[in-house]
């Protein structure tokens, strides 16, 4: 039956799960806090000083990864994601450089990545061991598909059928996640080059966390990325922001930007309804909160389910320094995301996520854009995304002091490592995010912005869970929500929570069209023969 949902947070995980749920039927009232929907994936222009045009940045996330979840969300009202949001897909898919000078592109087909990293790195076997890290990494992908995937998972017991237990596949299955391992054993006991396992290292800063603390299921990622590719929404992330809201106001929903939410009507357990800043109360039957979910607990709802999640000792993922540099001229040589790496892996790690300190050579984060739109800056120009991962907030870290140096530190990199000595010479105009300024503008836990930290080779998998386990009626999404960070995995979020909201409350459920939607394609390929 049809219940009133209120989200709280207009983030892609909000966005997605408002979506979601207005197509189960249900009536939907979203509310931001911003003046605008989608969170993170905002949007920043400034203007050439000479008049010649227009820089446009996506502010937030730039790599989009496992566009299924994206489709599954558009099939759920029988719409055709290609058709309302065209994706470009990238090959290579990152551009790598190296302190020593040298350089590698990380391909999509594993064939041609491993022919490539037998070529960097001539009669040592690291291409053999790039495909035995891959066979891997796919095993992995596919029990996360099973396990932790699209459904409300906040502990072990929620992964499992235990009516399967005695099951020897399931059992299999158990085992091959490698539990008391990390992803840098993982990846170091098949591609022990240095260089060439600090590039895959990074595939665990799509959720914020160190490959040295973080979990081995988490290698999954790399055959996420071989087999599902790597995609440019055409107009960049904050399309894919756009294209949710309209979907979900296509479908009923009512999407209020610029109304926040301070606290939620719990009577007997469960809650019944939203306050906002304004003292309007908004009664519902179900609420969907994006705000991070530690925050949720401790802000919104308080006492000892507070408490609880308190003594749970979740961790703060790492937080980042983001420069915008309009460039008068673009770098010719770089690809469109490119990954400008430290001098000591182990070094820049130990500094973000142990010591608690920026990081003393760091590896940078780059999106050239003008390599697949022209649209983002004017002619022969560069609107040139920087990101560099920084500690998330301690109580002595006073940004507004330690930016300038930073930024400095940051420039000497690119000009060192990648090719980029008159970067300097080619800004015309420059904004910037701080840990301070994204812990304010997303109302994240100290300033991180991936949520939680990914970290503990046993349980580091494992979020706050989609439906509550301590207040009824209240479900949860994003970056800090089961199953975590990362574009496709926050939306994913909201699809859970949707789903387990309209399961919970007797409704439609999941049709075929985006069930299959949903599918891997091995799975599809497989299902076909």
């Amino acid at each position: 039956m049809a219940e009133r949902v209120v989200v709280v947070g207009g983030g892609l995980g909000g966005l997605a799960a408002a979506a979601v749920a207005a197509a189960r039927g249900h009536k939907v009232t979203l509310l931001d806090k911003n003046p605008w929907l989608g969170g993170k994936a905002a949007v920043l222009h400034l203007d050439a000083p000479d008049g010649s045009g227009r820089f446009r940045f996506d502010m937030g996330p730039t790599i989009l990864t496992v566009p299924r979840v994206l489709r599954r969300i558009f099939a759920e009202a029988g719409r055709d994601q290609a058709v309302d949001l065209p994706l470009i897909r990238l090959d290579p898919q990152w551009r790598c450089f190296f302190e020593d000078g040298t350089q590698i592109d990380l391909l999509e087909n594993v064939d041609r990545m491993a022919a490539e990293m037998n070529r960097f790195a001539p009669g040592q076997g690291m291409g053999e061991g790039y495909r035995r890290l891959q066979a891997e990494a796919e095993n992995l992908h596919r029990v996360s598909e099973g396990f932790f995937f699209w459904k409300s998972v906040e502990g072990m017991a929620d992964t499992l059928n235990f009516k399967a237990n005695l099951n020897p596949d399931t059992l299999r299955d158990v085992l091959s996640l490698k539990m008391g391992r990390t992803v840098a054993k993982v990846i170091r006991g098949h591609v022990p080059d240095a260089r060439l396992a600090q590039m895959l290292d990074h595939y665990c800063q799509y959720v914020g966390s160190s490959p040295y603390l973080a979990p081995a299921v988490l290698t999954s990622i790399a055959d996420m990325q071989a087999t599902e590719g790597v995609w440019y929404p055409v107009g960049g992330t904050r399309a894919v922001a756009e294209a949710l809201a309209k979907l979900a106001g296509d479908l009923g929903a009512d999407l209020r930007p610029g109304v926040e939410v301070t606290g939620f009507d719990i009577q007997d357990g469960a809650v019944k309804g939203v306050v906002t800043a304004s003292g309007e109360k908004i009664a519902c039957d179900a609420v969907i909160s994006n705000m991070d979910a530690i925050r949720t607990y401790r802000e919104l709802v308080g006492g000892e389910p507070a408490r609880k999640y308190d003594r749970k000792g979740f961790e703060p993922a790492c937080s980042g320094v983001v420069l915008y540099l309009g460039l008068k001229k673009r770098y010719e040589h770089l690809a469109h995301h490119c990954f400008v790496f430290s001098r000591d892996a182990e070094e820049e790690f130990d500094a973000i996520y142990k010591r608690g300190e920026p990081a003393p050579d760091p590896t940078a984060y780059l999106a050239a854009t003008s390599c697949s739109d022209d649209t983002t800056a004017p002619p022969g120009g560069e609107a040139l995304y920087i990101l560099v991962h920084t500690p998330h907030l301690r109580p002595h870290h006073d940004w507004s002091k330690m930016f300038p140096a930073y930024r400095q530190k940051i420039l000497d990199k690119l000009k060192r490592t990648a090719g980029m000595e008159d970067i300097e010479e080619r800004i015309v105009v420059e904004s910037q995010l701080t840990p301070v300024d994204i812990h304010n503008r997303y109302k994240v836990l100290d300033g991180a912005i991936y949520g939680l930290a990914s970290h503990g080779t046993f349980m580091g998998a494992f979020k706050p869970g989609n439906r509550s386990k301590v207040v009824k009626n209240l479900y949860l999404c994003g970056g800090a929500a089961h199953p975590g960070p990362g574009m496709p995995m926050v939306m994913m979020s909201g699809w859970i929570a949707a789903d387990s909201l309209d399961q919970d409350r007797g409704g439609r459920g999941m049709g075929e069209f985006a069930r299959e939607a949903g599918r891997r394609d091995a799975e599809l390929a497989a299902a076909a023969e």
